[in-house]
């Protein structure tokens, strides 16, 4: 059995009671307290293969926590919870974690951050406030060849923008809540919505969707336009294959709910690493046309 957290009450808890901490201390953290412990324990627990690893700050003065996992040349990245009320997208980050700490994947080195919006993850919100007192959505604080706002208004994605680049990341998932869906670039608000590489795209988001059944597709035509983002951002930048995970069918999962979310999506992850080019796209400019419209339901 892959374990994770389960969520209960839109309040982080442990499945099995595996972390060594009182009940009456757990009802008292917050949140993302909670999912420290959890992925050092995960860290603790997997010495040889698995390392604890700050990954920059939030605008709130919290560190971003995250684990570095194998020691393979091709370095890649799942990160989970731009959007603070999406707490199933930390549930399988942490499960995925778990499960390749204890399997690592041949020739890979994953990095798997479970939440980058941590003050929305501790409040249930999909915003980040922002040092300058705004209330901001970090999946659309990334600048882009259609954005019409940002860059890095949030310390957070300027924290994560840094980590990709330093780190040369080739293959990055966001995970979301939910459609659900596997979609990738272009998802910003254009026409003009192809690629030189839907082909592998589609390749990567297929194996991502054995078990889970999930629809796959361009994400500008899968979910809706949406200028900003992490993923178009990160393709369009440093040529990394990006996919967003949209996972389940509501943003409020029970324990039931998480757990067919981890069993389905864990196994896609892992294969989705495992059959991942070993460099970057070399051609991620874009050379298509911006819509004027700028419609964006900010759901996902």
């Amino acid at each position: 059995m892959i374990n994770g957290l389960f969520i209960l009450a839109c309040s982080v808890s442990l499945l099995t009671g595996a972390v060594a901490v009182g009940a009456d201390n757990l009802r008292q953290q917050t949140p993302y307290e909670k999912v420290k412990i959890f992925i050092k324990q995960i860290a603790d627990s997997n010495p040889q293969t698995t390392k604890l690893i700050r990954v920059g700050d939030s605008d709130s003065g919290d560190t971003i926590w995250g684990l570095q996992i194998g020691n393979g040349p091709a370095h890649h990245l799942v990160v989970a919870t731009h959007h603070g009320n999406e707490y199933g997208s930390t549930e399988v980050a942490a499960a995925f974690a778990n499960d390749i700490a204890k399997n690592p994947i041949e020739g890979a080195t994953v990095f798997v951050i479970p939440t980058l919006n941590i003050v929305g993850f501790n409040h249930n919100n999909r915003n980040e406030p922002a040092s300058n007192g705004t209330s901001l959505d970090p999946n659309r604080d990334y600048p882009g060849p259609c954005t019409t706002s940002g860059p890095f208004f949030l310390k957070s994605t300027a924290s994560l923008a840094k980590f990709i680049e330093d780190q040369n990341i080739i293959v990055a998932a966001t995970l979301h809540t939910f459609t659900p869906a596997v979609a990738y670039p272009w998802g910003m608000d254009t026409p003009d919505t192809g690629t030189p590489y839907d082909d592998i795209f589609t390749k990567l988001a297929k194996a991502a969707t054995v078990e889970s059944g999930y629809e796959v597709g361009n994400s500008t035509q899968l979910i809706y336009g949406a200028d900003g983002t992490f993923e178009d951002y990160a393709f369009w930048k440093l040529g990394i294959w990006t996919l967003l995970f949209e996972l389940g069918d509501t943003h409020s999962p029970n324990q039931s709910q998480v757990q067919n979310m981890i069993a389905t999506n864990v196994p896609g992850l892992r294969r989705m690493v495992t059959v991942a080019p070993e460099s970057r796209a070399p051609n991620h400019s874009f050379s298509g046309r911006c819509s004027k419209t700028h419609f964006d339901m900010h759901k996902e």
